[in-house]
């Protein structure tokens, strides 16, 4: 029989594979075999986007669910073939993304989830690996090895690893605890003049990634508002006060925008500067808050060390809210 239509369940959910209840289903598609081609294309990475909701406040937990896809398969009349009928097919989900270059649906690292062989993080101050749970048996950093278990569970699919404060190298094996997959030079900077902020930005595997700017900060913030003339006569005795505005401002709001300097930093960083401005969840360390941030600029000319010697990059930021708290 040939195959005439196909209709898809599509379930996303958390905790472990295959635990979904029909609460989980969030679509129901069919679509036709189109002319003569002998197979359905369906695209399900949009549809599944919109359910992995991405927060954060300097928690560092993972976003990761589940997406079974449950699909039956008819024939030119709509009847259910018999042949391997409902398909089932389980996948991890995460909000990541590739480049061009990466070509269609590509699978990307399952390992360390950083694409930078470099890490820099202020003197004193511990960070955080990202690391995917099913591709990595341990990570050593510096002469300690912490091992990695995978439960099965959604929720710790992607698991950040505590760098210690002061280290200088990270290692990270496969599942054999051998075999050498990335190698992460640490880089402790003292930075005694100027405050050194923490920027943490969804990378496109899906994972949360600090960069610190280490450098000149400069704060600003704009005004925006309404103005309108005011009637400022006093209608018994026809008379107005000098003392009273005609014109009248209202709708004030403001927004701030933050400038900040990465400071020196090797050319493979580059990578990690441009994942951070084309991310769309970033946040600041700021004042003891988490904070969210939009990227101002909007333009990045590489860097190299031949062309520009010492490699440093200035983006400006703009805080996501009003100054003025308008959330009723």
């Amino acid at each position: 029989m040939a195959l005439g239509s196909v209709q898809l369940q599509l379930y996303c959910y958390t905790g472990t594979v295959g635990s979904f209840t029909s609460a989980d289903l969030k679509y129901t598609i069919n679509k036709n075999r189109i002319g003569t081609e002998n197979n359905i294309v369906l695209e399900i990475g949009e549809l599944v986007r919109d359910h992995i909701e991405i927060t954060f406040n300097d928690d560092y937990t993972c976003h990761a669910k589940w997406v079974t896809a449950v699909v039956y398969y008819k024939d030119l009349q709509g009847d259910l073939l018999d042949h391997s009928n409902p398909g089932i097919f389980n996948y991890l989900a995460v909000d990541g993304y590739g480049f061009f270059e990466d070509e269609i649906n590509p699978e990307l690292s399952r390992n360390a989830l950083i694409t930078s062989d470099n890490i820099y993080l202020p003197e004193g101050t511990a960070g955080k690996l990202p690391i995917f749970a099913e591709g990595v048996g341990k990570v050593r950093i510096d002469s300690s090895d912490t091992q990695i278990t995978d439960s099965g569970n959604s929720n710790q699919k992607i698991q950040y690893v505590t760098i210690p404060a002061n280290s200088s190298e990270i290692k990270v094996y496969d599942t054999d605890d051998t075999t050498l997959l990335k190698t992460i030079t640490v880089t402790n900077i003292c930075e005694p003049k100027f405050t050194s902020y923490k920027v943490t930005f969804v990378n496109k595997y899906g994972a949360f990634q600090d960069l610190y700017f280490f450098k000149k900060s400069i704060e600003s913030f704009d005004v925006v508002s309404e103005s309108y003339k005011a009637n400022t006569v006093n209608r018994s005795n026809v008379l107005y006060s000098t003392a009273q505005a005609q014109k009248q401002i209202t709708n004030v709001n403001a927004t701030t925008k933050l400038t900040l300097n990465t400071g020196f930093i090797k050319e493979n960083m580059n990578t990690t500067v441009e994942e951070l401005m084309i991310s769309e969840n970033i946040y600041i360390r700021y004042e003891g808050k988490t904070l969210p941030l939009l990227p101002l600029t909007k333009s990045m000319t590489h860097k190299t060390h031949l062309n520009d010697k010492m490699i440093n990059y200035t983006i400006e930021f703009e805080f996501a809210f009003d100054k003025i708290n308008n959330i009723r």
